[in-house]
């Protein structure tokens, strides 16, 4: 089997938001402390890796906002005493 030849290097994944989370994740890129500091020596395939775990990270997020966002929905329902179209809370 062949090794693929990168013709370009992997850039980072940094948008200059560079703050980090408890847990040491960038609130910007996604990478960890470990990621970040490392990316400059690692190879293609290691950063090609780090960007499969920055995709799952954001689809765990996205998952998270989505189920705050339902559960902020039922919050407010409760609180207002929703009518249903019977008048009937």
């Amino acid at each position: 089997m062949f090794d693929q030849i990168e013709l370009f290097e992997i850039e980072s994944p940094c948008i200059g938001v560079c703050q980090s989370n408890k847990k040491g994740y960038c609130f910007g890129c996604l990478r960890s402390r470990q990621e970040r500091q490392l990316w400059l020596k690692m190879s293609n395939e290691e950063r090609r890796e780090v960007l499969r775990l920055i995709v799952g990270r954001k689809q765990r997020i996205e998952r998270m906002r989505a189920r705050q966002r339902q559960q902020i929905e039922l919050d407010f329902e409760e609180d207002i005493g929703v009518r249903d179209l019977f008048g009937e809370y």
